[in-house]
């Protein structure tokens, strides 16, 4: 009879002294180190495409956008990820007195992979609006033209829109973009 050992569980501050000595990223979920994998080259495009077309739209209106590298702590439940795309009103705040690690975002964006889809419409939406700032899920498959993107209403429910054609666009109420480029339209990703 073989015996299993348990999984070894990691303290958050054991997490963030592995990352900073690591060439991969990883995420933490609650105690456990996952190792996350590659992007593909439409993934990276999709993400860079947003990205840039935020970050130019939003430059002057006190937003800041990361991509990507930027970690993301979730008190609760106990989670570090890294979001493709993240917009933060006004400065961001960092996790206990971080510079790699910010807490507020309003808006959070995942391209989504074959392996990740499930999860990412799942559990990691459940961490997400956790966030007490977050107004904004915006999730873009990479294999096709389909965008879902659910915003916060007033009364604290989640609204679900869909697109799936190259000219809808894709209006994102809780950040202000410039009167008549208050939205974006599927082909700029």
């Amino acid at each position: 009879m073989q015996l299993q050992t348990p999984p070894r569980s990691y303290s958050p501050t054991e997490y963030l002294e592995l990352e900073e000595q690591s060439e991969y990223r990883h995420a933490y979920q609650d105690g456990e180190i996952i190792e996350m994998t590659g992007g593909t080259r439409n993934h990276n495009r999709i993400s860079l495409n947003l990205s840039t077309k935020l970050d130019l739209e939003l430059k002057s209106q006190g937003y800041e956008v990361f991509m990507a590298d930027m970690r993301l702590w979730i008190p609760r439940p106990r989670q570090y990820t890294y979001p493709d795309v993240m917009v933060m009103a006004g400065e961001p705040i960092f996790q206990e007195n971080r510079t790699d690690t910010v807490t507020n975002p309003l808006l959070i964006a995942e391209v989504l992979s074959k392996s990740t889809s499930a999860y990412d419409r799942g559990d990691k939406f459940a961490h997400y609006r956790s966030i007490p700032e977050m107004r904004e899920y915006v999730l873009i498959d990479q294999y096709t033209c389909h965008v879902e993107h659910f915003s916060k209403t007033e009364e604290g429910k989640w609204l679900l829109t869909e697109s799936e054609y190259l000219d809808d666009q894709l209006v994102l109420p809780a950040i202000a973009l410039n009167s008549s480029q208050g939205s974006l339209r599927s082909r700029q990703f």
